[in-house]
C-alpha cells in the first residue's frame, strides 16, 4: 500500500528536496504541498493525505496551531513535526497539539522515509535514544502539578494498564514492554489499545505526553 505524504513548510528548497527524497520510496507517494499552516489545514481535506511533514515555524498559522486544527477535524492524517534545532522548544508543544512525532530537517534519506513509515503504521517516533531526550527535555515545560483532568482520568486504568502507560512513555516498543512483563506482545497490543480508548488519545506519543503530564514518569 501507497503511503500518501503531503510536505508543509515555507522554504520552496525543502518542500523540493523531501519531495524527491520520498518520491525516490516505492511505498510513498508526496500527493500535495503547502506553504503555511492555514493551506495545510485546508489540504488536508482535500487531498487525505496519510502523514502530514509539518514544519514549525511558518507564517498566516504555525505547525503548531496547524497541528491542533487538523488533529481536531477527525481526519486519521498523522502528523509528523519537522523541526531545525533538536531542542525546539515548540516541538513539545506540537506533540501536546496532537502530532504523532517528529524528526530533524538533517535526517538521511532513510530516517525521513522510515519516519513516515512508522508514523503511518500507527506508531510513534519514541524509540529513538534522541527522540527520548528530547521529549524528557520537553516534559520538564509542564507544569510542576498535574495536568488539569489527568489525574481523574488515570482512575479508569488498571494497574496493568498504568504500567504498560509508563513504559510507552520510556520509549519502549510493544516487543520491549511485552519482554520486560513477561507476556506475549499480542497481550501487550491489547493493553496498548486500552488505554488510548480509555485516555481519548490518538497513539502512542499523546499516551507519552500525557505520562509525563499525569507525573507518571519523572524528567532526568
Amino acid at each position: 500500500m501507497t503511503i500518501r505524504v503531503m510536505i508543509v513548510d515555507d522554504q520552496m528548497m525543502v518542500r523540493e528536496g523531501f519531495s524527491v527524497l520520498l518520491n525516490a520510496m516505492p511505498d510513498i507517494e508526496v500527493v500535495g504541498e503547502a506553504v503555511n499552516g492555514r493551506e495545510a489545514v485546508t489540504k488536508v481535506a482535500e487531498l487525505a493525505p496519510d502523514v502530514v511533514l509539518m514544519d514549525i515555524r511558518m507564517p498566516e498559522l504555525n505547525g503548531i496551531e496547524a497541528t491542533r486544527e487538523i488533529v481536531a477535524s477527525g481526519t486519521p492524517a498523522k502528523v509528523l513535526v519537522l523541526t531545525t534545532f533538536d531542542l525546539d522548544e515548540y516541538v513539545y508543544q506540537a506533540l501536546r497539539a496532537g502530532a504523532s512525532g517528529f524528526l530533524l530537517k538533517d535526517a538521511s534519506a532513510r530516517q525521513l522515509a522510515e519516519g513516515v513509515r512508522v508514523v503511518a503504521a500507527g506508531e510513534a517516533l519514541l524509540a529513538p535514544t534522541v527522540t527520548r531526550r528530547l521529549i524528557t527535555e520537553f516534559s520538564k515545560l509542564a507544569t510542576q502539578s498535574p495536568r488539569s483532568g489527568t489525574v481523574s482520568q488515570m482512575g479508569e486504568l488498571t494497574e496493568r494498564e498504568t504500567e504498560v502507560l509508563v513504559l510507552i512513555a520510556q520509549g519502549l516498543s510493544n516487543a520491549e514492554i511485552a519482554a520486560h512483563l513477561v507476556v506475549a506482545e499480542s497481550t501487550i497490543k491489547t493493553h496498548v489499545s486500552r488505554v488510548l480508548v480509555k485516555l481519548g488519545l490518538r497513539d502512542r506519543t499523546q499516551a507519552a505526553v500525557f505520562a509525563y503530564e499525569a507525573r507518571l514518569v519523572t524528567p532526568g
